[in-house]
């Protein structure tokens, strides 16, 4: 070893201990007579020490010569700090070095190597190894192995086995967009990246193996956001002979377990929502639930005044918000704008001022009495201080329009601190959604997801109204895992097939294999997936899921450290029937 300790590893009780360390240049402070150079590696920093008339002058001279970055392995002492630093565990120490080699030369670096870094978005990524050198990223990447590491210790007790299942498999219509992989053996036919293990996993469960899980890499070709990266991973986990209950109990254990033991925090037992409560509460099938502000609906107490936006309305529903009664003018028109807005989509949005004084003022005095708009107050539970935001429209279409304005008062008000977390489990989806562009219904989940049994009968004459088996993850409004009950025999599968348009042969084409591994005994069995990049940006307080991943891509898709995707050379193509042999 380069080394008898790490910079992170000194303390006073080392006091006159002779050892060798080795790291990265900081920085550098020149005081003259005394320099001091901070270095660094993965486990912290310890300052150097450098005194003329103490120290050779050639080692001090060597001493100055250092740049940020260079990687160096020294000798020395260890003494007492005379000014001690509480803000490092090795402050209570410096080494007064005898002996230094530098190992590497470094330019200077694009950016600072501080936790408060000068350097953009973009450059770091270009240069992610540098970026790695932060302490802010190297704690999320050690965040997310400690979460990886209690994943696997709690399912191991729980006599889960991992498996890894193919990387290379057959595209399927369903879903996002697969990356796709011509295949050199067989010109004309295509690989697909797993956007899930779901099928094998299945078949591991009519394999016998009755717990399995998997921390796997998955891919879909879709559009990029914060919380999305083409190649993300999830904790897949399968259990055969169970019912849901067994497996919310299970998976509620496991996420109760990585708060404990990553975070500290006893989390309490997570509640259940039905997907139509969290719809007509919230507005979304993934409530942030940190905070109130539920919705409150008001379309009876707003007809027969002759206001046109509420006459013509499915649904008039509004949020209360707390002590915001003296908002200006101003502040109520950026919220009208906010909800204007494409990516929300809204008319516009009615208000009431229940003042501080105890009067009430809107935005519809002229079709409303002070004593109507008192009974809206009165069902907003509203006090004076309060301010009622409230909008109108196709039922669906608005409740999610008002969740968005929900989220950004919730923001407003200091309502969503990442250091609190509130589960929720989210339960009974429908089956199946419209897809108005194909015309067609589409698995809101999988097609392999079973619907409730008392709900087939509805598949014939009202298939939107199936409730499947399903359940959803959601902490501090971010879906983190998602699963169901599977279908586990070839005549429901074989009928939802025909539900979702499939034709017979397209259906065996597709999933024949599965369809006949269910007529060699399939147990009745059912799972879920967390998405473990969002778990750890969750643990860690963030927005984005990129500083959980060691080399992540950017918003576009693209790797620009090593520049990729890129073009590969005609040769290569023609090896795999891409482009005619000329």
């Amino acid at each position: 070893m380069l080394r008898t300790h790490t910079c992170g590893e000194l303390r006073l009780s080392d006091a006159n201990k002779h050892v060798t360390l080795a790291g990265w240049v900081q920085r550098t402070r020149d005081k003259g007579s005394v320099l001091w150079i901070d270095l660094r590696d993965r486990y912290g920093i310890t300052q150097l020490i450098f005194e003329e008339g103490k120290s050779p002058a050639e080692l001090v001279a060597k001493g100055r010569t250092l740049g940020r970055e260079f990687v160096v392995q020294v000798e020395g002492v260890v003494t007492e700090r005379l000014s001690k630093n509480d803000k490092i565990a090795t402050g209570d120490i410096e080494l007064k070095v005898t002996a230094i080699t530098v190992l590497n030369a470094a330019k200077l670096p694009p950016f600072t190597i501080e936790d408060d870094t000068d350097g953009g978005d973009e450059l770091r990524m270009k240069y992610r190894y540098l970026d790695l050198r932060r302490n802010p990223v190297r704690e999320s990447l050690q965040l997310r192995h400690k979460m990886a590491q209690q994943t696997r210790t709690y399912l191991d007790a729980q006599n889960f086995i991992e498996v890894e299942t193919p990387v290379l498999i057959k595209s399927t219509p369903e879903g996002a967009r697969d990356f796709v992989v011509p295949s050199r053996v067989h010109h004309g036919e295509f690989y697909a990246l797993p956007q899930s293990p779901q099928t094998f996993k299945q078949l591991l469960m009519v394999s016998g193996f009755d717990r399995y899980y998997q921390i796997v890499k998955c891919f879909r070709d879709e559009d990029l956001r914060a919380d999305r990266q083409p190649e993300f991973t999830q904790i897949d986990c399968e259990m055969a002979f169970i019912t849901q209950e067994d497996i919310l109990n299970m998976f509620e254990g496991l996420v109760r377990h990585l708060f404990k033991n990553v975070k500290g925090i006893e989390l309490p037992s997570v509640p259940r929502m039905k997907y139509d409560e969290a719809m007509q509460r919230y507005g979304s099938d993934k409530p942030d639930t940190r905070f109130g502000m539920e919705f409150v609906e008001i379309t009876e107490l707003t007809k027969g005044k002759n206001f046109p936006v509420f006459e013509s309305a499915e649904l008039v529903v509004g949020i209360n918000a707390t002590g915001c009664s003296e908002y200006t003018r101003k502040q109520i028109d950026e919220l009208t704008e906010f909800v204007k807005r494409p990516q929300v989509g809204a008319k516009g949005l009615v208000y009431v001022q229940y003042r501080t004084d105890g009067t009430i003022k809107s935005s519809v005095d002229k079709f409303y009495t002070p004593e109507e708009l008192g009974a809206w107050t009165a069902k907003f539970n509203a006090k004076p201080g309060d301010l009622l935001l409230i909008m109108a429209g196709e039922t669906f279409t608005t409740r999610k329009q008002l969740n968005e304005l929900r989220l950004l008062m919730g923001d407003k008000l200091g309502l969503r601190d990442k250091q609190k977390f509130s589960a929720l489990w989210v339960m009974d989806f429908p089956l199946l959604e419209w897809n108005e562009e194909a015309k067609r219904y589409h698995a809101m989940h999988h097609p392999f997801t079973s619907p409730k049994p008392e709900d087939i009968k509805l598949l014939d004459t009202a298939p939107g109204d199936v409730r499947a088996n399903a359940y959803d993850m959601v902490i501090n409004g971010t879906e983190v895992g998602g699963g169901s009950i599977r279908i586990h025999d070839r005549a429901t599968q074989q009928m939802m097939f025909s539900h979702l348009g499939f034709s017979e042969e397209e259906a065996k084409k597709q999933f024949g294999f599965l369809m006949e591994a269910f007529e060699f005994g399939a147990p009745p069995h059912g799972g879920i997936a967390f998405g473990f990049d969002r778990l750890c940006s969750i643990f860690g307080g963030a927005d984005s899921i990129r500083d959980f991943i060691a080399f992540p891509k950017n918003n576009a898709g693209r790797d620009v450290m090593i520049d990729t995707p890129s073009t590969i050379s005609d040769e290569q193509l023609k090896e795999l029937a891409l482009i005619t042999k000329k």
